[in-house]
């Protein structure tokens, strides 16, 4: 019998990122018909860009090597440089792209305080500078779905067309960073064409939840995505035998999307396990997806991480007494079982 590798049995709750291609994704690969993009000929990269923009009702899709590239393409054909963008303070595109808007979009930011990262339309309008000379124009808001540094909250259909609602009242675009959007469609059980409407343009990912290797899409009407394709290429995002990442990312919307259910059923029982134990260290009913924020209290976060390490557990920081764990296809019920236990152990305060 062949001996399990250390990263094999490492329980890794860091990121729903960190996963790998099943047996049946690396075989869809492997067989994928390709053809070189770059002159629209890549069979299965147009069938993977038509099928995302169905399920969401919209025109058309481009694939992206990266969630900050297709970010960054939206933004960049979504407004004009100098613009302000609208979005929450904690908002991925804000405080995890090193500064790519001002590079590539070449916009600055207003940031609003939300509620666990989501943001309130009433609020965004308080915010709004006037729209005259000489204060800075208004070129889009933006909001992220699910938030990240929000724990995984969902905002739903009502605040996205309250937003939408409001963009189109200043004649802005409503932009969306849907990296976990499809956690947010199980969570919600809204209808993917409904939430897609809600917004100009926005972007989904592959790679997070869905478990593919690589890739994202902005997706949005044909003439908005046609700029962004342009910006792609000028961004150096434009690949020639895709196929072989659209093929994982086809098989990921066939099987994987469903099964987020698994992950976020996971996160909840994490948390409950947590609370029970520590029931000031977080709050479960607030765990809607895959995302768990814990806070450890006296014990230093660190101490923990490096405590549970030991163990094969890997968890992440997201400040000195603040834990994050996302679940994830590749740590199923009881590995999420055995991590909250000894979680719970690691952050007994030394005697």
């Amino acid at each position: 019998m062949r001996t399990p590798t250390p990263r094999e049995r490492v329980i890794d709750l860091r990121s729903d990122t960190v996963t790998r291609p099943t047996p049946g994704m690396r075989r869809a690969m492997a067989e994928a018909e390709v053809g070189d993009d770059v002159y629209g000929e890549d069979p299965t990269v147009r069938a993977l860009e038509e099928e995302v923009a169905g399920r969401f009702g919209r025109e058309a899709a481009v694939l992206t090597p990266s969630g900050i590239m297709a970010t960054q393409v939206l933004l960049r054909a979504l407004t004009r440089p100098g613009d302000e963008v609208v979005c929450e303070s904690d908002a991925h595109v804000v405080a995890y792209e090193a500064g790519a808007a001002a590079i590539n979009a070449q916009v600055q930011f207003r940031t609003v305080d939300g509620d666990r990262g989501r943001l309130d339309a009433d609020r965004v309008r308080a915010a709004l500078r006037p729209a005259a000379f000489p204060y800075t124009t208004l070129g889009a808001i933006s909001a992220e779905e699910t938030t990240n540094r929000g724990g995984g909250a969902v905002h739903g259909l009502d605040r996205l067309r309250a937003l939408r609602a409001l963009a189109d009242e200043r004649g802005v675009p409503f932009h969306g960073d849907g990296a976990r959007l499809w956690n947010a469609l199980i969570a919600s059980g809204e209808d993917p064409a409904d939430v897609g409407a809600s917004f100009t343009a926005f972007s989904v990912c592959l790679s997070k939840g869905l478990g593919a290797p690589v890739g994202s899409l902005a997706i949005g009407d044909a003439e908005v995505i046609e700029v962004a394709r342009a910006w792609r290429r000028r961004f150096g995002g434009a690949m020639r035998q895709a196929g072989v990442l659209a093929a994982a990312g086809r098989y990921a919307l066939e099987h994987h999307v469903d099964r987020l259910a698994d992950d976020h059923a996971n996160a909840r029982s994490i948390a409950d396990m947590i609370a029970e134990a520590w029931p000031e260290a977080l709050d479960p009913t607030t765990v809607a997806t895959n995302i768990v924020y814990v806070d450890t209290g006296a014990v230093d976060a660190a101490q923990v991480i490096a405590t549970l390490a030991e163990q094969g557990v890997a968890v992440g920081a997201m400040g000195d007494h603040l834990l994050r764990l996302v679940t994830h296809l590749d740590v199923d019920a009881q590995a999420c079982r055995d991590a909250a236990n000894l979680l719970v152990a690691a952050m007994a305060p030394p005697a």
